[in-house]
């Protein structure tokens, strides 16, 4: 099963300039997908990092991977549109080679544990059939705030979010 762009627009609510995944060409729901990233000068983080020697800031090589496990868990909600998946934790977290424009980054995420409200990953990218970073992450399911707050409302990690990303992280990490 292959998901292209508008597919995954309807799973994730990230936007450009921070949807780092452009395409999954394998997806097992709740065991694997494999994402695409194709890296481009006109990323706008290559304006400052680093002027006359581009390179991916490795922080959001670790957050494509956390996409494409975003789709995993997304995938299996009904109700996605009402929910996040946030980060609870990165472990592990490796940088072997640099990732620059011109590079197809190939992103493969198997999944450690799976809940509908908590999931643990690996995730690997590949540059060339090189792994450019691997780590751990682990995630939570929770609300979206609505948007007819007013901006001084509460952000979106409310005190009853933070307390499902922690319900959520701990029932995760127990499997182990």
């Amino acid at each position: 099963m292959t998901i292209d762009i508008q597919e995954i627009l309807g799973f994730l609510p990230h936007r450009y300039p921070f949807l780092l995944i452009d395409r999954i060409t394998e997806f097992e729901p709740r065991k694997r997908c494999v994402a695409i990233k194709n890296v481009t000068i006109n990323e706008p983080f290559f304006q400052g990092h680093f002027p006359g020697h581009p390179i991916m800031p490795g922080v959001l090589v670790i957050e494509a991977m956390a996409q494409a496990g975003g789709i995993i868990m997304m995938h299996e909600l009904p109700d996605r549109h009402e929910k996040l998946v946030v980060f609870t934790g990165i472990e592990r977290a490796k940088f072997r080679q640099q990732v620059v424009p011109g590079d197809q980054l190939r992103i493969e995420i198997n999944v450690l544990a799976f809940r509908t409200r908590a999931g643990r990953i690996e995730g690997k990218a590949y540059v060339d059939g090189k792994m450019a970073c691997e780590a751990v992450l682990t995630c939570a399911v929770v609300q979206r705030e609505t948007e007819e707050k007013p901006p001084a409302a509460k952000p979106a990690t409310s005190d009853s979010n933070v307390a499902a990303m922690a319900e959520a992280a701990a029932a995760v990490t127990s499997t182990e």
